[in-house]
């Protein structure tokens, strides 16, 4: 059974994660969506509204699983019994730090493999950070997440306001 885990701080999860997620779904046998507790970020959202956000995103597909891990990337992906490392490119400079962390993974553990997937035009420049931008100016952010995450932002900026 082939496992890619997907792993990200996915605040906000995106349609370019979403798409990722279900293109990743058509050629493993099971997509495990990891959310990561990233300290040096500060999270709209906790991480367990992360974790329910994506799962209700993810609803459609059978071969999804979404988890939270806190540490290395390397022992998550022993943990779960994934057998490979998917991550998003969406720029040059994506890859070069993606790469960096791609073959210091592998420096950690031998059989980590990372697989690469670019976005489709429509989401190659979204990202999590801009989302966040959009709403929190008053923009429509609407087109840019899955219903689920549109609802729990809108939650977080009536509440701000």
């Amino acid at each position: 059974m082939n496992k890619v885990l997907y792993p990200g701080s996915f605040d906000p999860f995106t349609n370019g994660h979403l798409d990722l997620v279900n293109r990743a779904a058509g050629i493993f046998d099971t997509v495990i969506v990891a959310v990561a507790v990233n300290p040096g970020k500060n999270p709209l959202f906790s991480i367990g509204d992360r974790v329910e956000m994506i799962r209700k995103s993810c609803g459609h597909l059978g071969n999804v699983e979404v988890v939270s891990f806190h540490g290395l990337l390397v022992d998550a992906l022993e943990r779960y019994k994934a057998h490979a490392v998917l991550r998003g490119l969406r720029a040059f400079s994506d890859f070069e730090y993606e790469l960096q962390m791609a073959l210091m993974n592998r420096s950690m553990r031998s059989a980590c493999e990372t697989i690469f997937m670019m976005p489709t035009p429509e989401n190659s420049f979204v990202s999590s950070s801009m989302v966040k931008e959009i709403a929190h100016l008053g923009g429509d952010f609407a087109q840019y997440v899955p219903a689920p995450v549109k609802e729990a932002i809108e939650q977080v900026i009536e509440g701000e306001l």
